[in-house]
């Protein structure tokens, strides 16, 4: 009997009406695991190269790991990936939420949706049965409208849905797939790749419990989670991600005006302190967690906002709110209930505002390109107008809904100088400028840009709970926070492998993070759930793996080394604060880089033939060298 899995994947076939089950042999669980792994395997062995990313070839997949649906805290999430039309490399996105625990509940570990409809659909999955659904009534419905229009249909309200909203259905390049109204596989534009194959929502019902193989010893940890977790994530508990931007803006790292200063009047009014004190109802938790990171927010007055939509989380309110000028956090509140009703990432969606507001700033964009939109730096009612605009493609917002890079080159006029992207993805919300750890891990990012499998250099920078944990690799020294040396890189891929274990697994960074539940016990957990004898060694490797499947995939689709870049505003100083006399040096950053490339085995960007063969991918090598 397989422990953790249930050894199914449904495979959709939407041109041909036709839904399949395949039966997964137990060593491919053990060598890809699920989520992030399970997808660079499917994407590199069934899609051919050069596929378009918005096609019928291209393959949607939402993907579990054996911690899915698992009763211990942080083991909720599903991973969904595509060739992403953002990119042109490899799309990734987790969430968090029930929906992944219901899909392993329904019977499957995975979803492979091949194939595009003639009209919109959707697919219903419970206890190991799928059907495709007409879902022509449901297109152009918002999220929380379609969600609830499919469980009165299915007559049941604890069914769980991932859809998209008008943003997918637009293929708006970065829209998200949203599951539980306020959980999104966000990056990388894979809302799109939904919305291209007319497939609305994926709804999942299930009744049968995840098997594992030593129940007491899943409790015992679970147990252990509950009563340990809460007291490390407090802040977390209390405030949310928000609780980030008080420390962040002190150190002159809060994202300001599409990254040109660090000083903005009022920043405080944007914090989880903030948050907790004027809007918040209460907290929510994803399947099984005890920490409720999660925020709801209710407002009646300046805006109306339905608290059914959660509340934001710190990359949204740096977005909207600090990156496009804004300081207030109604305002932000209100972004977040456009973004997620719309579907949108908020993420690459408050980077194309902010980027056209720079634009609109220096007279590249003017009045006549906004249709009389006056788009500056905080503009509130600009900024809520652009997402709607971006989501319905109207007017410039179906130039951003292109993603920045496209976008600053259909405007021209030098608006590239403006154009904060890596491999075409937008900067998360973090600053280089003082991670620079950070910032080579951007650039190295399998989806572009992004912060999810990834450090946090002030992490490392003592004798901290986070560097303890990676002492089993041989990792004993703190780092400074500024250092860009070799120790640094070392940690920033022991790490990362790390996080993409994590995002095989599938389950969540906060709760799994070094020094709370940590490599170590992970690993016992791992053993508990699925009866094998693996170690951390063995997660690690994993994590490994799925790293160099995704880099592999990119390399098929023509990415290279050149990709791996950083905008050229991080290597000059911001215009005021804390960071003013400290850019990124390009020198040492480019240094960094070859060190990257020569630790992880990867000569001029594409990973080795042995380093291929030593993870049990010799198969990979002919799809990149021919």
């Amino acid at each position: 009997m397989a422990f953790g899995y249930t050894g199914k994947v449904l495979r959709v076939d939407l041109s041909a009406q036709k839904i399949s089950i395949d039966e997964m042999p137990e060593n491919s669980y053990r060598t890809y695991f699920g989520g992030e792994a399970f997808i660079g395997y499917t994407l590199l062995k069934e899609l051919k190269p050069g596929v378009d990313p918005l096609g019928p070839e291209n393959k949607l997949i939402f993907a579990a790991g054996p911690l899915t649906g698992v009763p211990v805290g942080g083991c909720g999430r599903h991973c969904v990936g595509a060739k992403s039309p953002l990119t042109g490399g490899f799309g990734s996105g987790e969430a968090g939420g029930w929906w992944g625990a219901e899909l392993k509940m329904a019977g499957f570990d995975a979803v492979i949706i091949e194939g595009q409809a003639a009209a919109p659909v959707y697919l219903f999955i419970e206890d190991g049965k799928a059907e495709i659904k007409n879902a022509q009534h449901l297109w152009g419905l918002k999220a929380l409208e379609c969600q609830e229009a499919i469980r009165q249909e299915l007559n049941d309200n604890l069914v769980r849905v991932a859809l998209i909203g008008p943003a997918g259905e637009n293929l708006v390049r970065f829209a998200c797939i949203s599951n539980d109204l306020d959980a999104f596989a966000g990056r990388t534009g894979l809302g799109a790749v939904m919305g291209a194959k007319k497939l609305k929502a994926v709804a999942c019902r299930g009744q049968v419990r995840v098997p594992v193989a030593s129940p007491e010893k899943v409790k015992e940890i679970g147990t252990w989670v509950k009563d340990h977790v809460p007291g490390f994530s407090q802040r977390l508990r209390d405030f949310g991600t928000a609780y980030l931007v008080n420390p962040l803006y002190s150190m002159g790292a809060l994202p300001i005006r599409n990254y040109q200063t660090g000083i903005i009047e009022g920043a405080a009014n944007l914090s989880g302190e903030a948050l907790k004190e004027n809007y918040l109802t209460r907290r929510r938790s994803c399947f099984a967690c005890p920490v409720q990171c999660k925020r709801e927010a209710k407002l009646d007055t300046p805006y109306q906002v339905n608290p059914r939509y959660g509340g934001p989380e710190y990359e949204t309110i740096a977005a909207f709110g600090s990156n496009c000028g804004i300081t207030n956090l109604a305002a932000t509140c209100k972004a977040h209930e456009v973004s997620a009703a719309f579907g949108v990432d908020s993420i690459s969606c408050g980077g194309a505002i902010s980027f056209g507001m720079e634009c609109f700033e220096k007279g590249i964009l003017t009045r006549r390109d906004t249709d009389g939109l006056d788009l500056t730096f905080g503009n509130t009612e600009a900024m809520l107008a652009m997402i709607e605009r971006i989501a319905l493609r109207q007017g410039l917002g179906d130039t951003l809904a292109e993603g920045v890079a496209r976008a600053a080159q259909k405007i021209g006029k030098g608006a590239d100088a403006f154009n904060l992207t890596i491999k075409g993805q937008e900067l998360p919300l973090h600053e280089p400028r003082l991670k620079p750890g950070m910032g080579v891990g951007f650039s190295m990012s399998p989806t572009g840009a992004d912060h999810c499998h990834n450090i946090h250099d002030t992490a490392y920078a003592g004798k901290t709970p986070m560097l303890e944990d990676l002492n089993m690799l041989g990792v004993f020294e703190p780092v400074p926070v500024n250092d860009m040396s070799p120790a640094k890189i070392r940690i920033l891929i022991h790490a990362s492998h790390f996080q993409h274990f994590v995002n095989s697994a599938v389950c969540c960074y906060f709760v799994m993070i070094p020094g709370q539940v940590g490599v170590n016990r992970l690993a016992e957990l791992v053993r508990a759930v699925t009866g094998w004898s693996t170690s951390a060694y063995e997660i690690i490797k994993v994590g490994e793996r799925s790293e160099n499947l995704a880099r592999a995939f990119n390399v098929r689709e023509g990415l290279t080394a050149a990709n791996d870049s950083m905008p050229d505003r991080f290597f000059t100083p911001p215009a005021a604060g804390p960071l003013k006399e400290k850019p990124l040096s390009r020198e040492q950053f480019q240094n960094a880089l070859q060190t990257y490339y020569s630790i992880a085995d990867w000569p001029e960007g594409r990973p080795a033939k042995g380093k291929l063969w030593e993870l049990g991918l010799g198969w990979v090598v002919p799809e990149i060298y021919g």
